[in-house]
C-alpha cells in the first residue's frame, strides 16, 4: 500500500450524497442494476480499444460478483477498461460538470420524484443507498498502477496507491443495517438466490457473463430421507462458478417472443432510467444493407436534452461488438431523445467517429431509423391522441426543430405539431386549425412571444378576434428557428401577426371605409411625422393600424425585420446583432390618440405631445412583456397624467 490521501468532494456531490444517502430510489435494490451496467460499460470500452491495442486487449470479459455473508460485504468485479487515478477524481469525486446545478435543482422542486436520478447519470452513487461504505480499487488496462479509493459518504474520500494483479475495477459495498422498511433486508444482498433473482430481472441481457461462485450440496447414493434434517454445517458442499445471466443479445431474438417487461427492464438497463419507455420499436431490415435496431422513446425527458454537451446518440454494435455510444451520426439531431442500438454486419469494426461522417452506409440507416421514429409518432398521434400528448409536453419543443433541419421529412413533421391557439382550450394540430378555418380566410395566422399569458391578450390580435379568425401561439424558444421550415401547411401559407401589415377587409369592407381611412390619414399625418422624430432612436416608423380595435398602440417589426423573440434566440446564441428598429401602430378611433391629435392641432411645440409619445411607446412595450427604457420616468409622467385629469 503506498501513501493515503484524503479528499473532499466536489460541493455539489456533497449534496448530492445526503439526497442519495436518504433513499432517493424508491426501490434499494435497483443500486445493482446500476452497478453492472457501469461494469458493462467499462468492459465495452475494453474491448472496442482491444481491436486495435494488444495491449489492453483481453477476450475473456466477465462481470463477478462476490457475496460474503459473514463480513455483509457485497464486491461487483469486472476486468474492464478500469480507471487512473485522475479518471477516478473525474468520474466519482465530481458529477457531470453540464448538469449538476441543474440536478440539483430539480431534485428540489421533485422531492416526491426518486425516479429522476435515472436521468442524472449518477448511478454509481446508490452504492450509498445499502452501503455505509464503498471500497473501489481499479487499474487501467495497459498500465501497471491500480488505485484504491473509499468513502463513507461523509463529504470527502480517501486515494491510496495499491496493487492489483489485473486491469478492471472492483467495487466493495459494506451494508448497512437493516433499516426495517424496504422489502428486503440489507442482508438480503450477500444472498444468492437473492442476487440471482436480481440478476435475472435487471440485467439478464447484459452481453457478458455475469458470474457468481454458488455452493452446491454434495450427496452421496445413501444419503437417506432423514438426511434433509441435517443442520447445515453438517452437510458437504462444494463451489462452482455459475453465469447468472443468459446474455442474449435482446435486439437478436424475435418480437414474438420478448415480453414488455423484458423490453423495459433492458431500456433501463441502457439508459439509466428509472421509468419505463413510453413506446419501443424493435425492427430488422433487410436487403443491400442489413442492420437490427432496438430504439425506445422514453417517457420523461432527460434532464440535459437541452444543452449542447449533452449525450445523445444511439449505441452502435457491428456483429453484436460493442462499437461506440451515443454514436450521433446514425439519427438526426432533433430526434435525439431517442434512445437504444443499432446492430450492423455490413460495417467494419475498425469504424471511427471520423469515417461515419462519410459512410453511406451509415446515411442510408440514419435515413431508414428516422422514417421508423417519424412513422411511429405519426401513428400515436393517429390511434392514442392523449398519448402522443405526452410525448408532445416532454419533447415537442425538439421535434418542432426537425422543420429546420430536416426538409426530406417536412411533410410528415408539419403533421406531428401541436400549438395553443386562440380558439381551441387545448393544443391544436395545423390539421385541426386548417379544418376550423372560415371560408374567407386565405392565411395561417400565428403570433410569436414569450409565453401564452404573454400573447393570448396582445393588442396585435383584436382585428383576428373580431373577424373570427383563430390565431396559433408560437411561445417555445425553438419557435423562430422552427419557422424557417414551416411557411405553408396544405397549400394555405403561414402569416405572422407580429410583423408587416395586415389587411383583413373584403373589397366592400375596403370600399366603405375608403373615405373614412383617407380623413384619418389626412388628419394624423402631421402629427405621426413628429411623433417619429421624437422616438427615432427606437421607432422605425409611427403608422395608422388596421389591427388595433380597442387599445390605442402596438409594436410591429417589418414584413423581414426580426421580432423581439428572434432577436432574443440570436442572443442566448452569443450572437450580437445591430439594434432592430420596429413600427409603432396607432389606433385613430382610440381617445388617447384623438386627444392627442387635437393637442397637436392646438400647438404642435406642446411639450405634452414629446410626453404622450414616449409612453405611448412605453404602453405598447409593456403590453408585449418587455422592458421600458426608464420604468422611473414613466411612473412620474403617469402620475402628473392622473393629477391633471382630476383639475
Amino acid at each position: 500500500m503506498g501513501q493515503t490521501k484524503k479528499v473532499e468532494f466536489q460541493a455539489e456531490v456533497k449534496q448530492l450524497m445526503d439526497i442519495v444517502i436518504h433513499s432517493l430510489y424508491s426501490q434499494k435494490e435497483i443500486f445493482l442494476r446500476e452497478l453492472i451496467s457501469n461494469a458493462s460499460d467499462a468492459l465495452d470500452k475494453r474491448r472496442f480499444l482491444g481491436i486495435t491495442d494488444e495491449a489492453v486487449r483481453e477476450e475473456d470479459l466477465f462481470i463477478k460478483l462476490i457475496p460474503n455473508e459473514k463480513e455483509r460485504t457485497l464486491t461487483i468485479k469486472d476486468n474492464g477498461i478500469g480507471m487512473t487515478e485522475e479518471e477516478v477524481m473525474d468520474n466519482i469525486g465530481t458529477i457531470a460538470k453540464s448538469g449538476t446545478k441543474a440536478f440539483l435543482a430539480n431534485m428540489k422542486e421533485n422531492a416526491d420524484k426518486p425516479e429522476l436520478i435515472g436521468q442524472f447519470g449518477v448511478g454509481f452513487y446508490s452504492s450509498f443507498i445499502v452501503a455505509d461504505k464503498v471500497s473501489l480499487k481499479t487499474k487501467k488496462a495497459g498500465t501497471d498502477n491500480a488505485i484504491l479509493w473509499e468513502s463513507s459518504g461523509d463529504g470527502s474520500y480517501s486515494l491510496t496507491d495499491t496493487d492489483k494483479e489485473e486491469a478492471g475495477t472492483e467495487i466493495t459495498l459494506h451494508l448497512r443495517e437493516a433499516d426495517g422498511e424496504d422489502e428486503h433486508n440489507m442482508d438480503d444482498y450477500v444472498k444468492e438466490y437473492q442476487l440471482r433473482s436480481l440478476v435475472k430481472k435487471y440485467s439478464d441481457f447484459v452481453t457478458y457473463p455475469i458470474k457468481m461462485d454458488v455452493k452446491e450440496e454434495v450427496k452421496s447414493e445413501d444419503d437417506k430421507e432423514d438426511d434433509k434434517e441435517k443442520k447445515d454445517e453438517e452437510k458437504a458442499y462444494i463451489t462452482k462458478e455459475e453465469t447468472l445471466n443468459s446474455m442474449k443479445a435482446l435486439w437478436t431474438r424475435p418480437k414474438s417472443e420478448i415480453k414488455e417487461e423484458e423490453y423495459n427492464e433492458f431500456y433501463k438497463q441502457i439508459s439509466h432510467d428509472f421509468t419505463d419507455p413510453m413506446d419501443t420499436i424493435h425492427f430488422s431490415a433487410e436487403g443491400t444493407i442489413e442492420y437490427q435496431s432496438l430504439l425506445y422513446i422514453p417517457s420523461k425527458r432527460p434532464f440535459d436534452l437541452m444543452y449542447r454537451d449533452g449525450k445523445r446518440g444511439l449505441s452502435l454494435y457491428v456483429k453484436q461488438v460493442f462499437i461506440m455510444a451515443d454514436c450521433e451520426k446514425i439519427m438526426p439531431e432533433y430526434l435525439r431523445f431517442v434512445k437504444g442500438l443499432v446492430d450492423s454486419a455490413d460495417l467494419s469494426l475498425n469504424v471511427s467517429r471520423e469515417l461515419l461522417q462519410e459512410d453511406r452506409q451509415i446515411t442510408v440507416i440514419k435515413k431508414r431509423l428516422t422514417k421508423k421514429v417519424l412513422d411511429t409518432l405519426s401513428s400515436l398521434k393517429k390511434n392514442d391522441k392523449e398519448k402522443y400528448l405526452k410525448f408532445w409536453a416532454e419533447f415537442g419543443e425538439v421535434l418542432k426543430e426537425g422543420l429546420a433541419m430536416d426538409q426530406a421529412n417536412a411533410e410528415e413533421l408539419k403533421d406531428l405539431m401541436f400549438f395553443h391557439s386562440s380558439a381551441a382550450a387545448e393544443l391544436t394540430s395545423l390539421e385541426d386549425y386548417v379544418t376550423r378555418m372560415p371560408e374567407d380566410q386565405k392565411e395561417i395566422y400565428y403570433i410569436t412571444g414569450d409565453s401564452v399569458s404573454a400573447v393570448e391578450n396582445s393588442p396585435l390580435l383584436e382585428a383576428f378576434k373580431e373577424k373570427g379568425y383563430e390565431v396559433l401561439y408560437l411561445v417555445d424558444n425553438v419557435d423562430e428557428f422552427m419557422l424557417q421550415g414551416l411557411q405553408n401547411y396544405k397549400e394555405k401559407n403561414l402569416k405572422s401577426v407580429n410583423k408587416g401589415d395586415v389587411d383583413l377587409k373584403s373589397d366592400d369592407e375596403k370600399k366603405a371605409d375608403e373615405a373614412k381611412e383617407k380623413e384619418n390619414k389626412d388628419k394624423y399625418s402631421s402629427m405621426l411625422e413628429s411623433m417619429q422624430k421624437i422616438l427615432d432612436e427606437d421607432i422605425k416608423e409611427v403608422r395608422l393600424s388596421n389591427r388595433l380595435k380597442s387599445s390605442a398602440v402596438c409594436l410591429v417589426s417589418d414584413e423581414n425585420g426580426m421580432t423581439p423573440q428572434m432577436e432574443q434566440m440570436f442572443a442566448s446564441m452569443g450572437q450580437e446583432m445591430p439594434k432592430n428598429k420596429r413600427i409603432l401602430e396607432v389606433n385613430p378611433e382610440h381617445a388617447v390618440i384623438e386627444l392627442l391629435g387635437g393637442i397637436f392641432s392646438a400647438n404642435k411645440e406642446d411639450v405634452r405631445i414629446k410626453d404622450f409619445s414616449t409612453l405611448l411607446h412605453n404602453q405598447a412595450l409593456l403590453a408585449e412583456g418587455l422592458p421600458i427604457a426608464n420604468p422611473v420616468e414613466f411612473a412620474q409622467k403617469i402620475s402628473e397624467l392622473m393629477v391633471t385629469a382630476n383639475k
